[in-house]
């Protein structure tokens, strides 16, 4: 059969009708109950479905990409992955070991171009004494990389017992330690495991006898990672000219631990007992790991999608769709040419590796996202690639570019130098090169990277210079309010003095510092790194005649070539902005002890401020103070209707988390909301149960502050719509100006400000929030197993995680991370009930699928103009219909249908 349309866009008329000739051919040799095994990307051949259902999977879901041999359908398969005389059967014998037997020869082809002819040519081989006729060693003396490949070979080959055909060793442990990897089973459950599948199998059977032995099988797949030391105050590595140094050259400190046992010892002892050194930086090179993305059949065409596979139109969907890509691209045009040169973005953060709040420890992982992949697997956690693991207890601060050295060199080599690497889809060689385009943290990180303070009167790096602060002398911080100058010129705002501070605003919005401007702000900007310099007590008095200096260094990212010229160098993170916003609003709102920005020293504040006498405190008797309720001051019972509407929420599985249980009715309290639950609040449930509460001129603002958000938060953006967003989000800061107290304006309040301006140069937020880096670092803390040693865990267990993702996207006859079906999985096959709809629901569910359907939108058009036509008195007869849009109309509207029946059922 024609198999292009397996490579077709899922809305395409040759999709729809592949998809219908794959139905019709597949259900020939259907099993007696009516069901095929569905290929679609959630089921993977893993789950039997009837013709209707199998159908609505290929459309919806999409078919498996790497499912060419169609071999659960007996369509003839291919020798390359098949026994041929095992042909009846459902599925090849041997596939598990062929795709074992492929998977081996893909990790160590970047290390032994010759194992290709070795690896196809029975001659190279010989038979070694003692090891049995399935044992294979080459002629010659391979080197370390070879002796590993032919060893994990010679286990490939080896059954698992005599006259087992389905499983050899290797792909026993592999599956086996795929499961645990999946699963999450511990230790020492794997252990025994093993030992009772060794009771239970022949006696023969060649399973490793504890989990410690099945991970030395493992990690020989793995690509390693390299120890650096460092001094224990953060100023240098031992590392190149310092590698053989036993004491910090700037601090004087010894690199290795000491204890009193250790001070006691003589030199001739201390000298025989193994020096342990106090600070150890992980390194995961990442050259390796960027020619393995290359050298996988599995993922070397993804790498190209964002040139091959994108839709370029006009929309941002993608970073390659924005404005920073496209100005690199042409700034660096031969860079450009080549599609398989590789985008990478840098995250990293810091966590409490021990799950305890108790304990003061700062592990920081440096995580990079390859930006090539396409938009359903570039964020997975599969993609991320570790590449440091700054160790803790104390957070590295500025001095995190002491622990960036080795990383940005390698960066360096890659934009310089390049790097001869194999692409498996095309079969050749080229010289790959690679470029950061930006870096993703939160606020705090921001400014250790960047080197501009986070802190104090200038804490904005993007209005820098002209940042619009003032110090509150009772809140005891400074408040960041003065938005109307982002308004355009002729803005009514502008001249409005009563509203707001009592002046005019004539000044314009401030421009971001460029690059070279950065440099410039930079050049003379003393930086030593370590703890050192801040050993002296007591804390360091500021020289008030000293101008207030926002650099604290230079970042070590203009090390780059490249970097100066970036339109947006650090990005500003949604994820934690709309949290703190969120505890705002919520705090205020329902006046939170501890939480609240509407409380005594906020109106002392005003007072001071000679702002909104209205609102000032009043004091009754002699150690009593009033507070006049203000326009946004909720009483118990609209607390006790805002919070009934909340804890009466029932979202879809999966949507969200369990918001009632956040919520307690009898305090009137909301506790323990997580970043996402102030992402759904914000987004979704605010502006609903706001409505009726407060009035109008409260609650527009706030509804037009989520509305803001949700649609800055779009999987798709339109550069104009975005324009438009960036003058509505100043209004409404100026609405809320007029409501809220100045404490309410924290640097997160002031940062929203700028987040459509950067969605507009970078694209879309979701590749460029912290969601998925924090999801990466709840799985590197439970990797923790031996707690006196937090980050040996962590590397550990990433290796055999990175090796196992590695092997997963070869086993496809059983469950893996990249076909695990979805949770909730739609079953027709269920119980079946009979529910009549009266007219208005069958409308609701009608207007629903209109509004939500892509292909109805070339319709819309069709029908809009024809009505124009008859407007104008324009006969039916002249109207003309191409025949296609008929056709695509049909096959529409039976998707229609069965979208139609889905949403009824539920």
């Amino acid at each position: 059969m024609d198999k292009s349309w397996i490579k077709k866009s899922r809305w395409t008329y040759e999709y729809y009708k592949g998809a219908n000739d794959f139905v019709d051919f597949a259900f020939k040799n259907a099993s007696e109950d009516g069901r095929i095994s569905c290929p679609c990307m959630k089921c993977t051949n893993s789950y039997s479905w009837t013709r209707e259902v199998v159908r609505d999977h290929l459309i919806c879901n999409g078919i498996s990409p790497n499912y060419d041999n169609w071999f659960f359908y007996e369509e003839p398969i291919s020798r390359a992955t098949s026994n041929p005389t095992n042909e009846s059967h459902s599925f090849p014998v041997h596939s598990v070991n062929d795709s074992i037997r492929g998977m081996l020869h893909e990790a160590f082809q970047m290390h032994n171009n010759q194992l290709q002819d070795d690896f196809q040519d029975d001659s190279d081989f010989q038979d070694s004494p003692g090891e049995g006729s399935n044992s294979q060693q080459p002629k010659g003396a391979p080197n370390e990389d070879a002796s590993k490949f032919y060893k994990l070979l010679k286990d490939a080959e080896q059954p698992l017992y005599n006259g087992c055909e389905k499983y050899s060793k290797l792909a026993a442990i592999v599956v086996l330690y795929h499961l645990k990897a999946l699963h999450g089973w511990s230790n020492k459950s794997f252990s025994m495991l093993l030992e009772v599948l060794k009771d239970m199998l022949p006696s023969d059977a060649k399973l490793p006898d504890d989990c410690y032995v099945a991970k030395k099988y493992i990690r020989d797949l793995g690509l390693g990672y390299e120890k650096i030391h460092a001094c224990p105050n953060n100023c240098i590595l031992f590392w190149k000219e310092n590698a053989d140094g036993e004491v910090c050259p700037k601090c004087s400190t010894s690199r290795w631990k000491t204890n009193e046992v250790n001070i006691n010892l003589d030199a001739e002892e201390k000298s025989i007992k193994k020096k342990k050194p106090a600070i150890v930086l992980r390194w995961f090179p990442l050259k390796q790991r960027l020619q393995r993305l290359f050298m996988s059949s599995k993922t070397a065409s993804m790498m190209k999608w964002h040139v091959e596979g994108r839709t370029n139109d006009g929309l941002l969907r993608h970073p390659a769709d924005s404005l920073a890509w496209k100005s690199f691209d042409r700034r660096y045009a031969d860079f450009s040419l080549d599609p398989r040169n590789v985008r990478l973005g840098l995250a990293t953060d810091g966590f409490n590796p021990f799950r305890t709040m108790s304990t003061k420890y700062s592990c920081w992982p440096v995580i990079l996202v390859p930006y090539n992949l396409p938009p359903w697997v570039c964020m997975k956690r599969s993609s991320l690639i570790l590449s440091l693991l700054i160790p803790g207890p104390n957070s590295p601060s500025i001095s995190i570019d002491v622990y960036l050295q080795p990383l940005i060199e390698e960066l360096v080599q890659l934009w310089e130098l390049g790097l001869d690497t194999y692409d498996a889809s095309v079969g050749e060689n080229f010289c790959m090169r690679a470029a950061l385009l930006w870096t993703i943290n939160d606020f705090p990180a921001y400014g250790d990277l960047s080197g501009w303070s986070t802190k104090g009167p200038l804490s904005c790096p993007s209005c820098n210079y002209d940042t619009r602060s003032r110090w509150l002398k009772y809140g005891g911080k400074y408040c960041f309010m003065g938005h109307r100058r982002f308004l355009h010129k002729n803005h009514r705002f502008r001249k409005d003095r009563i509203s707001f501070d009592g002046t005019q605003e004539k000044e314009l919005a401030p421009k971001i510092l460029s690059g070279a401007e950065i440099l410039e702000h930079t050049q003379y900007v003393e930086c030593h790194f370590g703890k050192h310099i801040n050993m002296s007590k007591g804390k360091r008095k500021r020289n008030k005649n000293i101008e207030y200096q926002p650099w604290k260094k230079r970042s070590i990212f203009f090390m780059l070539p490249y970097w100066e010229h970036h339109l947006l160098r650090h990005n500003l993170d949604v994820m934690h902005i709309e949290k703190n916003i969120c505890d705002n609003v919520l705090g205020t709102l329902m006046n939170f002890d501890g939480k609240s920005k509407d409380n005594l020293k906020a109106r002392l504040d005003l007072k001071d401020m000679g702002l909104r006498p209205e609102l000032h405190s009043q004091s009754v008797g002699l150690n009593k103070i009033i507070l006049p309720p203000s326009c946004f001051t909720m009483s118990l019972k609209e607390k006790d209707e805002f919070l009934k509407i909340l804890k009466n929420v029932k979202v879809p599985d999966g949507y969200s988390s369990n918001l009632s249980r956040c919520i307690q009715l009898k305090e009137r309290k909301m506790i323990g909301l997580k970043s996402h639950d102030c992402h759904i609040l914000m987004q979704q449930l605010l502006p609903i149960a706001l409505r009726g509460v407060l009035p109008k001129r409260v609650v527009a603002p706030l509804i037009d502050l989520c509305c803001f958000f949700r649609e800055l938060c779009s999987k798709t953006l339109d550069v104009r719509e975005l324009e438009q967003l960036e003058s509505r989000i100043v209004e409404t800061l100026c609405h809320l100006e007029i409501i809220f107290p100045p404490s309410f304006f924290t640097i997160m309040v002031h940062l929203v400000v700028h987040l459509a301006t950067e969605a507009k140069i970078a694209g879309p937020v979701h590749y460029r929030w912290m969601y998925p880096i924090e999801r990466a670092l709840f799985w590197l803390k439970s990797e923790v197993r031996n707690k006196a040693h937090p980050e040996g865990s962590i590397a550990e267990g990433y290796m055999v995680e990175e090796c196992m993702t590695f092997c997963s996207r070869y086993l496809e006859t059983i469950e893996t991370t990249f076909n695990r079906p979805a949770r909730n999985i739609d079953d027709s096959m269920g119980a079946i009930s009979n529910i009549l709809l009266d007219q208005k629901s069958w409308m609701q569910a009608h207007r629903y699928v209109l509004f939500n359907s892509n292909e109805i939108i070339p319709f819309r058009s069709i029908h809009k103009s024809a009505i124009k036509r008859q407007n104008r008195g324009t006969r039916p007869s002249d109207m003309v219909i191409n025949k296609i849009h008929v056709e695509n109309f049909v096959d529409w509207f039976r998707s229609y249908v069965s979208k139609l029946l889905i949403i009824i059922v539920h």
